[in-house]
């Protein structure tokens, strides 16, 4: 099994309502945004969620074509005409709770960057249904991508737009 690009695993803290860490050498980003209310939007996001929808949604491939499950590997591909970039990723983290769920995975060597990302539905007192985008990400350590570390902080915006929008009512 190969090792993760970064440290530590799970740093995302998908399954804590407020998330603390800061490893240093990351850029740390976080926003929530309410996708809709009721029963009805929480079992179809909270479905969603947990089988990759928010990526798909949002114009990538996964395979397999699975559930999230912890220690699981995952080809995620994203691609613009003749153009695709894979992606290496390991789950590392998986919540699902009554009113939270998702996941976090990890970068595996040959990723365009180091670090982990989250994606998270839970529901308020109040009927609200939010997903929660979580992300820490520094330069892969070596090769091509590396140099090209800023144009990937700017798809990385392009990309946290869909995702915000991929689980809407």
């Amino acid at each position: 099994m190969q090792a993760l690009t970064y440290a530590p695993a799970g740093a995302t803290s998908p399954a804590d309502e407020i998330w603390t860490a800061r490893p240093s050498g990351f850029r740390r980003f976080e926003t929530s945004v309410v996708i809709g209310h009721g029963e009805q939007v929480w079992a179809s996001a909270r479905e969603a969620v947990l089988h990759w929808g928010v990526k798909r949604r949002s114009g990538f491939r996964v395979a397999p074509d699975a559930r999230v499950t912890t220690d699981a590997d995952y080809r995620v591909t994203a691609g613009w005409g003749p153009v695709s970039v894979r992606e290496p990723v390991r789950v590392v983290a998986v919540v699902d709770t009554a009113d939270r769920c998702g996941f976090a995975y990890g970068t595996l060597p040959g990723h365009p960057v180091s670090g982990e990302e989250a994606f998270v539905v839970h529901r308020r007192a109040d009927g609200a249904v939010e997903l929660t985008l979580r992300s820490l990400t520094k330069p892969a350590s070596a090769g091509l991508w590396r140099a090209a570390f800023p144009i990937l902080l700017v798809a990385q915006r392009f990309y946290r737009q869909r995702y915000l929008r991929a689980l809407r009512s």
